[in-house]
C-alpha cells in the first residue's frame, strides 16, 4: 500500500515539482495550494503533510498548530518547508517533526518523506 503525501504550497512551480517528485518515488500525492483546505481535510487524510510556511490565507505554522491540536490529525508527521532557514525553529515551536529547506535536492525531500512513510 502507497503511503498517501498531501503537499500544500502555493507555488505553483513548487507544487508541481514536489508532486511529480513524489509520484515518481512511489508515494501517492495529494496537493492543495493554501493552508485552509489542509485545515478543512475531514476525510482522506494523508499519512503525511508537507507544508510550505508561507501561504496565503493560513500560513504552515497556524495549520501545524492546528493539526497537532486534532485528535484525528495530531499523529500524521508534518514537514514544514520555506526558503527562509532561520524557520527552522519556528517548525520546531508549532510542533512539526521536521523541517525541509528550499530550494532542495531531489534527495532531500524524499528522504525527509521516507524517514515517516510507515
Amino acid at each position: 500500500m502507497k503511503n498517501k503525501v498531501l503537499v500544500a504550497d502555493d507555488d505553483t512551480g513548487i507544487l508541481e515539482a514536489m508532486q511529480m517528485i513524489l509520484e515518481d518515488a512511489g508515494y501517492e500525492v495529494i496537493t492543495a495550494r493554501d493552508g485552509l483546505t489542509v485545515q478543512n481535510m475531514q476525510h482522506n487524510l494523508p499519512d503525511i503533510l508537507l507544508l510550505d510556511v508561507w501561504m496565503s490565507g493560513m500560513d504552515g505554522t497556524d495549520i501545524c498548530r492546528y493539526l497537532k491540536s486534532q485528535a484525528q490529525t495530531k499523529h500524521i508527521p508534518i514537514i514544514l518547508c520555506s526558503a527562509n532557514k532561520d524557520t527552522q525553529k519556528l517548525a520546531r515551536e508549532c510542533g512539526a517533526d521536521d523541517f525541509l529547506a528550499k530550494p532542495f535536492e531531489m534527495m532531500d525531500l524524499l528522504d525527509k518523506v521516507e524517514k515517516y512513510a510507515r
